[in-house]
Formats: C-alpha cells, structure tokens, sequence
C-alpha cells in the first residue's frame, strides 16, 4: 500500500481556502498513485483555531466543506483528515476522520489534551474514551493524533497522563501507527521527536508515520519536517522543513529503505523559522510590505535580513532616524547594511520633534539627561514608524531581543511600537549567532556591526552594559530561570553571584506589564514570553 504524507500550511479560519488545498493535496496524491493520503491535525480549520471554536457558525462551516469538498474528492482514495467534531450534545472533539469513497468510514478522537505553555485544549474538547484501529485494503490503521505519543516526554509540573495511547492501540494488533500533528517549534524540537519516535518503535516494531502541519500562526511556528520511522525503528523518509511538501512510500518497502542521516538541527532552523514566521504572519494578515527603524545595531540588522529573506528586498523599508546621540559609525553602517540587502532606505533624523519636547518640558532647549529624555527619543521614531505604517501600508516590524525584553530594556510606545516581534524569543548572544549565519556566504551585515559594544544610543557614550550585566552572563541565568523554571539556589550553584541572580529575576518579574502590552513573539525557545506564560502584571513578589 502506498501512502502519501500531505504536510500543508492551512491558514486559521480560511475554511475555504484551507479545503480547497486539501483538495489539491488529496489529487495530487492520486496522481501519484497513492491509496491512502494523511493531512495534520486540525488541517480544516488551522491550529490552533482558539474561540473560533465556540461559534456554531464556524462548526457548521466546516461540516459543510467536509461533505461538500471532501467527501466527493475521495473516490478511489483513502483520506485521513485532522478536524473538529461536534457530537449530537455539542461537545467538540479534535479529530481525525477516516474517509474512502465518499464516506466517513472511521473516526478518531484525541485522548491526551495538553493544557500547558501554548495549549489550551481542555478548554475547547473532549476527550477520547476509546482507542481504535481501523482497517483499509488489508492494512489495520492505528490512527493517534499529537499529544497522543508524547506520554512521559512532557516534562511539565501538572502533566500526569494516565492513558497511554499507544500501548493501547499495539493491544489491537495495528500493522502501523499514523500520527497527525500541530507541533509547534522550538529549536531542538525534531531531534526530540525523531529520538522518541525511533525509541517507542523499537518496541513495538511497526512502523510509524508523523505528519506535522507546515506555517505559522500567530507567535506559533510549525515547521513540518514529517517523517517516516521503519518496524526497525529507523528514519527512513524525510520531508521537508518550513515548507509544505507531500511526499508518497510504499509501506511495504520501508524495511529495504536506508536509514537517514541524522537532521544537523543548528542556527540555520532558527533562521529559517523566523523567516516563515515573519512570511506567514504579514500574507496570512494581508500585508505585502514591512518597515523596520535601522539604527545601525545587530538587532534591527538581523530583523531587517530575515524580512528581506521571507517578503523580498522589493517589500521592505529601511528607515534611519538618527539623533544627536547617533554615532556616524551606526548611521553609516545603517546604510551600507541596506545597501548590501538592496533595499529602500529612508534617512529621517528625530532632531526637530526631540527640540520641541525638550522646549516644551525643559525650557530654553535645556538638557536634564533623565529616562524621559530617553525614552522620548525612542517613543518619537515609533510614532514616525507608525505614521510610515498608516500612509504607506507597512506592517512595523520590532526589533528588541529576548534578552532586552526579560529586563524591560525596552521603551513602552517607543521600540516596542509595531505588529510582531520577530527575534523577542532571541536572547541576545543567538542574535550574533544569526547574524554570523546571514553573512555565512558573503558579507551583509556589516562586520562593524558584530563586533562593537551594543549601545541604545540615547544619551553620550552609552553602552547597554552600563545598566545589564554582560549578555553570556545574562542569557544564561535567562535561560535557566524562564525556559528551565529553576530556583534562585539552582541557579546560584551553578556558579553565578547570588545578588546578581536575585537582581536580574526581581527585574523580569517587576517588567510583565511592559511584555504585556508587546507585540505578539514569534517563538523559537522552549518557554516565550506571551501565552505560554502567564504571569500577573500587579504582584508585589520579590526575593
């Protein structure tokens, strides 16, 4: 039997459009001789379609595209469809439909729900009180869906699956298991999946199918790279990853099928992530062009490279806005940078408007050199950003890091104006490590740029190190404390100095109102900032 692997980027609530790819898959598949073709979880109406799914009107659409497109493409060919089901007492179940000839010969519901980081299922459906097998042309299915797998591999502090799926479903003899997903990614995810993957067929010793949705979604990224694991539980067939691709074996040839190289999972899949994030977020929202502030420093050189990567160098705005503050250093590296990405690029100094705040608040053009001052500065290239994005249909992209973002090095209306935050799940020392990709084959960030202290260039002489502790230092307790959930104690005996590791966590905690009020975060770590953590804006915690 020859099975075709259909991994495509639906779009959330475009039910139409997403069936009418669907469709395009399931012919494609036949042309290629295909029986059976398995599309991602939830492929009808995009993951996660969050409180859509509370409107009938959303339900009753898809149900009529499932009889109405799906349906009648299925003749001569199985199909296995991620969707929602709304049973007769109107509960919701994410499922996945068996169809062959026009009917619904089987269905299959989720059983494990994650309700962590940035699921919420539990919210939304049921779960499944059964698991089942079903057969096609002498072939039993053993049809799972995501979270499903992935008992004792979540190690979140309120998960405690007690079903497991697919020992359940071996009890009823499948020939091989078939898993749909919405994974979201994270750097190091698929190394993580193929290893469980590889790991739970060598016990079981039937093979096994993974077909991950392609796109992202909000902060989401999904990268795709469906697989194909043999009853020896080896990776014998690859797709790709960040694109949609469809793929067709033989299943009874995946034992003569070599064993795969192991995927090199490096900084060149953050990049490529980012990239899809950024492309899918302006098409999926209708925006054709992006405008980025170029200050001359790494992190709007790295934004600015990615948007060129994922909208084309026609599509994105370089806009200079120096002050008196600016080095000529950043200015012209600002300029170089942009021409060596062949885009357009706008100078528009911030002098005159800052003039009029200093007059207006000081007197006399007097300068105090306080925050106010230097947050006006940042707050007045926003507004011009903004009044770019208004006149001229540019999405703004921002710039801040992770790293900045964790201790509110960031100005409220001022660098944080804008409509997605492309590397706000980047601390600052992968920032130079994307930055050192992008130049992997010739110079386009200048070198300059990499190599001089990080500055916001607000005030004379300033460099961030003046007000953060030195970025290797700082990332790491970053990480140890968001994305690793350690104690104070954890992180001070690994060597780090306790005063300095109680400062830092009292900054990240006492700054949650800032990120609340941030553009949404494309997320590439194990724990963003965003849904994934929710933590209260007023508090008075502190260590």
């Amino acid at each position: 039997m020859k099975i075709a692997l259909a991994q495509i980027n639906p779009v959330v609530g475009d039910i139409k459009g997403n069936f009418k790819k669907i469709v395009e898959f399931i012919n494609t598949a036949k042309y290629q001789k295909a029986d059976l073709v398995v599309f991602p979880e939830l492929a009808t109406v995009g993951y996660p379609p969050k409180d859509f799914l509370f409107m009938q009107d959303f339900l009753e659409a898809n149900e009529k595209y499932i009889n109405e497109i799906v349906l009648p493409a299925t003749y001569q060919i199985g199909v296995i469809l991620g969707t929602v089901r709304q049973d007769t007492e109107g509960n919701l179940y994410n499922s996945a439909f068996f169809i062959y000839d026009g009917k619904i010969v089987e269905v299959f519901d989720k059983t494990l729900l994650p309700n962590y980081d940035v699921f919420d299922e539990k919210r939304y459906f049921k779960p499944a009180q059964i698991r089942k097998v079903a057969s096609f042309k002498g072939i039993k299915l053993g049809v799972n869906i995501c979270e499903d797998i992935w008992k004792d591999y979540v190690f979140e502090p309120s998960v405690d699956y007690s079903v497991d799926v697919l020992e359940e479903q071996f009890k009823l003899k499948p020939d091989i298991f078939i898993n749909i997903s919405a994974s979201p990614y994270y750097l190091g995810k698929q190394n993580m999946r193929v290893e469980m993957i590889e790991k739970k067929i060598k016990k079981y010793a039937i093979p096994f199918v993974y077909v991950n949705q392609v796109g992202a979604n909000d902060e989401l990224i999904f990268d795709g790279a469906s697989f194909v694991v043999n009853e020896e539980g080896k990776r014998v067939v690859q797709l790709k990853a960040f694109e949609e691709d469809i793929k067709v074996f033989d299943i009874d040839e995946l034992k003569n099928l070599r064993k795969l190289p192991e995927i090199k999972e490096d900084i060149s899949w953050l990049y490529n992530a980012l990239v899809l994030g950024v492309r899918d977020y302006c098409k999926k929202s209708g925006f054709k062009k992006a405008v980025v502030g170029l200050s001359g420093g790494i992190d709007s050189a790295v934004v600015c490279a990615i948007a060129v990567e994922a909208l084309g160098k026609e599509n994105v705005l370089a806009v200079s806005m120096p002050s008196r503050y600016s080095s000529e250093g950043s200015k012209s590296d600002a300029r170089i940078l942009a021409d060596n990405l062949e885009i357009e690029f706008r100078v528009t100094p911030i002098e005159p408007v800052f003039k009029s705040y200093l007059s207006v608040f000081n007197g006399d053009n007097n300068v105090i050199g306080d925050l106010a001052e230097e947050n006006i500065q940042a707050r007045i290239r926003g507004n011009y950003l903004m009044f770019i994005s208004n006149r001229e249909g540019h999405i703004v992209l921002t710039t801040g890091n992770k790293s900045e973002l964790a201790m509110g090095y960031c100005t409220l209306y001022g660098d944080m104006s804008g409509s997605l935050a492309v590397i706000a799940d980047v601390p600052k020392t992968m920032v130079y490590e994307l930055a050192r990709y992008i130049n992997r084959e010739k110079e386009i960030i200048p070198t300059s740029i990499i190599e001089k202290a990080p500055s916001a260039e607000l005030r004379p002489n300033q460099k961030d190190e003046d007000s953060l502790p030195p970025y290797k230092i700082l990332d790491e307790i970053l990480k140890m404390y968001i994305e690793e959930n350690k104690s104070t104690k954890e992180i001070v005996e690994k060597g780090y100095d306790e005063k300095l590791v109680k400062d830092v966590i009292n900054k990240v905690n006492r700054v949650e109102y800032k990120r609340k009020q941030a553009a949404p975060g494309l997320k590439v770590t194990t724990k963003a900032f965003g849904t994934g953590r929710r933590m209260p804006i007023v508090h008075n915690f502190k260590l």
